[in-house]
Parts: C-alpha cells; sequence; structure tokens
C-alpha cells in the first residue's frame, strides 16, 4: 500500500472504532522547510501516528493542536515558524513558515466510507480530488471525485474555478478562499515497470514500492516471478515480454525498466517503449552494452531521437557494485526524474561501466 493510502486507510479505520483523531495537512509553505509539498499526518488520541510533517518539535506540536480540533470538533488552520538562526542554532539549515490545515476525523459510516474510498482510489491510480468545507458550522462537510465518482458528506459548496487556478502549479493542496473549500489534487502514483526478476530487478522493486512506485514486475520465468521473491510488488506477471508489451499502454506516468537475462529482450522491450509516452525509459547495463543494441535498433528502423530518450546506464553515479548497491543507485534516478523531471546525461548516469551482476536477470 502506498504512503499516502496508507493515511486515507488510518483515518477509515479510527472512524469506524469512533476513535478521536485528526487529519494534519500541509496547506501553504514558504522557505525552506523540513517537510514534503504535500505532507499529511494522521493522528489518534491513543497515542498512534501515521505520517509525518516534518518532525521534531513542529510535529509535536502539530500533534498536540491536531487532537485539540479533533475534541472541539472543528477544523482550524495553524501556522508554525521555523526561524533561520534557531535552525542554525540546532545544526539545521533551513528556516520558514508552514500552515496546516487540521481537522477532526468524523466517526460516522458514511465519512468512514469516504476515507476508504479515497484510499482505495489511491491504491488503483485513479485520480483524486478531495473537497473538506472550512467553516462546520453547519457540521461536517466533505466531498471525494474519484475518477468518475463522487461520494458527498455533509452540506458542501461548490468550488469556484478561477480561485481553483490560482493555486501554484506544483500544490496538491490548497485554500480556495472564495467557496471556503480546502482542496486536495491527490496525483496518481507513478507507475514502475519491471522487465526482468532476476536479482537486481528484485531489488529495485523493493526499493521502489518503499518510496511510493507502483510496481509491476514481468518475467517469462514462474520460479522468478512470484510473490515469494516480490511482496512488495503490485503486480507480478509470468507472461512473454512480447504479449504482455502487446497490451500494454504507456502514459506520462510510467517508468520502465530493461532488466532481464539476456540482451536480445532488452532490445526488443526498448525497441517497443523508446518512443512511448513513458516518463522514463531505461535499461540496465553497460555502455558497450548500448552500443551493440542501440546499433541493431536504428538498422531495425528505431529512430535516433527516440533512443536518445533511453537512460544507459541507469542509475546515479555512487560506484554501485552488488545488485542492492544497483538498486540504490536505480532508485535515487528514479525519485530525481520523478521529483525534479530532467533525468542525467546517460554519458554521466549510471552504474558502472560493465555488464550486469552474474547470475539470472
Amino acid at each position: 500500500m502506498s504512503h499516502s493510502a496508507l493515511l486515507w486507510r488510518a483515518a477509515a479505520e479510527l472512524a469506524q472504532s469512533e476513535t478521536l483523531g485528526a487529519i494534519a495537512t500541509v496547506s501553504r509553505r514558504r522557505g525552506s522547510l523540513p517537510m514534503a509539498q504535500n505532507a499529511k499526518m494522521v493522528v489518534a488520541e491513543d497515542g498512534r501516528r501515521w505520517g509525518t510533517v516534518g518532525g521534531g518539535c513542529t510535529e509535536a506540536d502539530v500533534t498536540m493542536q491536531a487532537l485539540e480540533a479533533a475534541r472541539d470538533g472543528v477544523p482550524k488552520f495553524v501556522q508554525h515558524t521555523l526561524n533561520a538562526d534557531l535552525a542554525g542554532d540546532v545544526g539545521l539549515s533551513c528556516g520558514g513558515t508552514v500552515e496546516l490545515f487540521l481537522e477532526p476525523i468524523v466517526a460516522l459510516p458514511e465519512m468512514a466510507r469516504l476515507y476508504g474510498a479515497v484510499a482505495q482510489g489511491i491504491e488503483e491510480r485513479i485520480p483524486v480530488t478531495v473537497f473538506t468545507a472550512v467553516d462546520w458550522a453547519g457540521g461536517s462537510a466533505k466531498r471525494a471525485v474519484i475518477g468518475g465518482d463522487v461520494i458527498t458528506v455533509g452540506p458542501i459548496p461548490a468550488p469556484r474555478a478561477p480561485s481553483s487556478e490560482r493555486r501554484a502549479p506544483d500544490s496538491t493542496a490548497h485554500v480556495d478562499e472564495d467557496s471556503g473549500l480546502f482542496i486536495e489534487h491527490l496525483l496518481r502514483v507513478p507507475r514502475l515497470i519491471v522487465f526482468g526478476a532476476g536479482h537486481v530487478g528484485v531489488e529495485i522493486a523493493r526499493l521502489a514500492a518503499g518510496v511510493g512506485f507502483y510496481v509491476l514486475v514481468v518475467d517469462d520465468r514462474a520460479e522468478y516471478a512470484n510473490g515469494q521473491r516480490l511482496p512488495e510488488a503490485h503486480e507480478v506477471f509470468v507472461e512473454d515480454f512480447r504479449t504482455f508489451l502487446d497490451r500494454l499502454n504507456l502514459d506520462e506516468d510510467d517508468y520502465v525498466l530493461a532488466t532481464t537475462r539476456g540482451h536480445s529482450y532488452d532490445a526488443y522491450i526498448i525497441e517497443r517503449t523508446a518512443a512511448s509516452r513513458a516518463r522514463y525509459v531505461g535499461m540496465l547495463g553497460s555502455r558497450r552494452k548500448k552500443d551493440v543494441v542501440f546499433r541493431a535498433l536504428e538498422a531495425a528502423g528505431v529512430s535516433r531521437t527516440a533512443l536518445d530518450r533511453v537512460v544507459v546506464p541507469i542509475g546515479e553515479p555512487i560506484g554501485a557494485d552488488t545488485p542492492e548497491e544497483i538498486a540504490v543507485s536505480v532508485v535515487a534516478e528514479l525519485i530525481r526524474v520523478r521529483r525534479v523531471g530532467i533525468p542525467s546525461p546517460p554519458a554521466l548516469s549510471g552504474s558502472p561501466p560493465r555488464e550486469a551482476p552474474a547470475g539470472p536477470g
């Protein structure tokens, strides 16, 4: 389960069990702060906590304030400032202001259903938008749009498009002050398709799932592609690569890795995906392997423009040697592409200039 889905699932469980709890979500931030843009935390009165809004003293204060909001039964905004001078005193190179929206977890069956449906939508990679009324004078009010489905609890106003369009382009949560709504755009979880379930592929799948990718692994060998070897993968397919590619649709949220046991398999995967809409296409192997495979693909009619976007070797240049180290370097590169959006030039990135480690895959 992805990190985001886990938080919403926790909210559903607290609502079902009628345990006092609250959700804290970053709504606005300024400066350099030790938290993600879309940081969210769920807290319960019994001391349990899911997610983080930066840790340290700030998180402790937010936890206390969120539970106060839960006891009062109404949402509120709070602001925390991390002074740059104070940050320097404790060895932190950050400073800024963060505003958080704190909302009680409502112990109603219909609200528990909404929380759970949001979690399921995230798990299934369906775009989700959640609208929460800032003022609960008329009772709690929330709406979730999950793909084509809409779940509404309470009397909630309609958002006004001009206000929504004024949000920062990279913001996933913001306040529509005109309509009095806190709006969360829950971006679709990026999907990583790993072709090849050998030693390196397994380690990449494990790490990538842990940092928020929806991981799909494909191999034509049942002894390699199975749940016992790939417990963290969301989907595992035992299938011929060609057959699988025939029914695979790739878009801008997809990342493709060719990590199979043979040059011919990798070459075919690159041939079929190099010109796709995938955000990232990479192949495990050395620069020598790249030269051999790319020459063959150009001769087969694959355009140089399409091949130029394929990353070979894959991974950050950290001198990785073992399958585990190579996986760290590759997943680090995937994170950078996801967050920054620009892959390293193939000549500068990647594992050591050699073939994949000995062993299957």
